[in-house]
């Protein structure tokens, strides 16, 4: 039972790695005019903007034009991450 709990804590945190980066490159990809046709754009707008919408609903975070939700999610992934991360892993050394 522990190698599986340890085997779940490596693949949730490479899934929160995963999008960490998806959501950097979709912070990247908003400071040039991309063709919002590309599909690599489609994908990045596609897997980020339902949790982003959700953050400027409750917390409008733009100063000056800048757009300050992207370093908002970044940071609650972090914790996030680390938090179920690391409570896995103690499960899994505790069994």
């Amino acid at each position: 039972m522990d190698f599986l709990l340890l085997a779940l804590a490596r693949i949730l945190d490479l899934v929160f790695n995963l999008y960490i980066f998806i959501v950097i490159a979709r912070a990247l990809v908003s400071w040039v005019n991309p063709d919002p046709y590309n599909p690599i754009v489609r994908f990045l707008h596609n897997a980020t903007d339902p949790v982003l919408y959700r953050i400027r609903r409750l917390l409008p975070f733009q100063m000056g034009g800048i757009d300050f939700t992207p370093i908002l999610l970044l940071l609650a992934l972090s914790v996030l991450q680390q938090f179920l991360v690391q409570t896995l892993m103690r499960l899994a050394h505790t069994l």
